[in-house]
């Protein structure tokens, strides 16, 4: 027969508030009945169940976790990072795939299902924001986009990330340079892009062309294959993602114009994909694990009441140098 509280209480001689009061670390119970109700459950091997203390003490012990897609290795890298940094300190993640708030909100944001929630890549972020604050559930932002943003963030220095990626292919002694943007709704796109022309100033370039698609296979290979038809070809190129970077190779290759040797091609994010490709892609690595990690450390905080205030931690992206880059001869 299942040993219960209030076996515990019966055999300590005290009530079960006091016993369910030492489950919980209180304070208040004096010593001598601390070891008596220790005792008690020591002799019936008695071991509390971990989701009634959770309740007790007013806790789900579960993080809810947004993200838009799960299409896309580098946001399966942030995932898996969240999930094991939860785990290690005793959460689990619920995941919610959406692309809006919708009836989802019903689903993380209410009844106390959860004890906080991590956003990755919000695209609306003040109406989850605004439902966030309405139902007191401490929450961080990860990759959001915007530029200024009262609430606590991860996000990475995508300008930087752009900078670099271009500054490389100047050093290179490239000077017609083409960049595929991402959409202009996101943030990320438009700092890489801006990272992108302020390289080229630098060095009194001008961009050679700037196309506007999604983070899709399909935009790079379309695009380049525009300049093919036009016959009007850049001798480097900095894609807005990988995938982007991956379709114009195809297409370039197609044509029979080698990578790197008649045009270089350089990434962002260092999917999987990205080094298993040949010629394996000179790509931006984005911190994905530290993004994941440093998300949850944060909302931790903000859940124990130990954040004070609002912070955003901005993380640096690495160049990563491979095989579709090369010096122009």
């Amino acid at each position: 027969m299942k040993v219960s509280i209030f076996d515990v209480a019966k055999k300590s001689g005290l009530s079960v508030v006091t016993v369910s009061r030492v489950l919980n670390n209180s304070t208040s119970v004096r010593e001598k009945n601390r070891l008596k109700v220790l005792e008690a459950m020591k002799e019936l091997d008695y071991h509390p169940n971990a989701a009634a203390r959770s309740l007790a003490r007013g806790e789900t012990r579960i993080i809810g976790l947004v993200v838009t897609t799960l299409k896309d290795s580098f946001l399966d890298e942030i995932v898996r990072a969240i999930t094991d940094t939860a785990e290690a300190q005793g959460y689990y993640v619920a995941l919610s795939v959406t692309s809006g708030l919708q009836d989802k909100r019903h689903y993380l944001f209410k009844e106390d299902r959860v004890d906080g929630v991590l956003l990755l890549s919000p695209m609306h972020e003040d109406e989850y924001t605004l439902e966030l604050k309405k139902s007191q559930i401490p929450f961080v932002l990860l990759d959001n986009q915007l530029m200024s943003s009262s609430a606590t963030s991860v996000i990475v220095d995508n300008f930087k990330g752009g900078y670099d990626a271009t500054k490389h292919l100047i050093d290179l002694g490239h000077k017609e340079i083409a960049h595929i943007s991402g959409p202009e709704l996101f943030l990320s796109s438009r700092e890489r892009e801006r990272g992108f022309r302020t390289a080229l100033e630098e060095s009194g370039l001008q961009p050679f062309h700037i196309e506007r698609g999604n983070f899709e296979i399909s935009t790079g290979y379309r695009i380049a294959r525009s300049w093919i038809d036009s016959g009007n070809l850049p001798t480097a190129l900095f894609a807005c993602d990988d995938y982007v970077a991956l379709g114009a190779m195809n297409a370039f290759r197609n044509e029979g114009i080698r990578v790197p040797e008649d045009i270089s091609i350089i990434g962002f994010d260092d999917q999987v994909i990205a080094s298993e490709f040949r010629p394996m892609l000179t790509t931006i690595r984005q911190p994905a694990e530290q993004i994941g990690r440093t998300g949850v450390e944060l909302l931790l905080k903000s859940i124990s009441g130990v954040a004070k205030r609002n912070v955003t931690v901005q993380l640096i992206p690495e160049l990563v140098i491979r095989e579709s880059t090369a010096r122009r001869l």
